[in-house]
């Protein structure tokens, strides 16, 4: 028995982590939604006694996705499972573990598409209009909902900021987002202003300019220690009855909100891919597609003859 052949799948999904993480550089989040995918598949492998990697060939990966889609997953969830199924088997191959990639063939769904969930200009103010405690948490909020409508960042990228990440005097924001690339979007007064306000409860100089201080997390918890994501939902949810908007939202809805509005007041579909982080165009082109169904619900409730009447 060779060595690859003695190597056993979960080894091979522990590497494969390893190789994500140093190699791809990828995000934590990634990188789990990868391992996920794949531990999955593992479980599948393991019900059917499958322990070594060459027992697994194209019949075995067509048979586990047949098990997904008998599943009733949703085939956004499909078609990611396959890609990181994939990966894992090109990096396999790469590595020299495997002759041949078994899912190489493998033809994923097209994923449904969707129109993302967005907020009115209106709906917007009456969020940002809610009642806000006078004291650093109160001000800490006011500035994180601030900075997210008015830089459409992800809420990754919002819990990840340092002090030294906002320039209030440049109205400037320093992001790292997916693939731990950077950019620098602009951020609006009124998020400036909230920002500023909220750094002056905390006791951060206005530009603080030690290593200490630049380094030191934007958005903390109770605890003083970095905001998590969860927290960050869990915070929009409490304003979101608060403002009496009557609905709950997901931290993403203020994101597509940016740039939705945005959109719609003309802005340049390339620029708001730069501000987004989108690495390609289509990617962004769903926003001009709810852009044009805004449009045409207006024409239909507006025009006398839209619909026959």
């Amino acid at each position: 028995m060779t060595v690859r052949d003695a190597m056993n799948i979960d080894a091979a999904i522990e590497s494969f982590g390893h190789y994500l993480g140093v190699e791809k550089d990828f995000s934590g989040h990634t990188k789990r939604n990868y391992l996920s995918d794949v531990r999955q598949f593992r479980e599948f492998l393991a019900a059917r006694h499958i322990i070594t990697l060459d027992d697994i060939d194209r019949n075995v990966v067509r048979a586990f996705f047949a098990h997904l889609y008998r599943g009733n997953i949703k085939k956004t969830s499909i078609v990611r499972k396959v890609a990181s199924v994939r990966a894992f088997f090109k990096y396999l191959v790469r590595k020299g573990r495997l002759r041949q990639n078994p899912a190489e063939m493998i033809q994923a769904p097209k994923a449904e598409k969707y129109l993302p969930t967005f907020l009115s200009v209106d709906e917007i103010f009456t969020l940002l209009d809610a009642s806000f405690t006078p004291d650093v948490r109160g001000d800490r909020d006011r500035a994180m909902l601030e900075l997210f409508y008015s830089a459409g960042i992800r809420v990754g990228e919002l819990t990840a900021l340092n002090i030294g990440d906002v320039d209030c005097t440049a109205c400037l924001v320093k992001v790292q987002g997916k693939g731990r690339k950077e950019r620098i979007v602009p951020m609006g007064m009124h998020a400036v202003t909230a920002i500023e306000s909220y750094l002056g409860s905390r006791g951060v100089p206005a530009g603080a300019s030690g290593a200490r201080s630049r380094e030191a997390p934007l958005f903390l918890n109770r605890a003083g220690s970095r905001l998590t994501a969860r927290s960050v939902a869990r915070i929009l949810d409490g304003y979101c009855g608060k403002s009496g908007l009557g609905r709950k939202i997901s931290p993403h809805v203020l994101r597509h909100s940016f740039a939705t509005h945005l959109m719609d007041a003309g802005a340049d579909l390339r620029a708001i891919q730069e501000l987004l982080g989108h690495e390609s165009l289509s990617t962004t082109q769903k926003y001009t597609s709810m852009s044009v169904q805004r449009l045409m619900e207006v024409y239909d409730k507006s025009h006398p003859r839209a619909r026959g009447r």
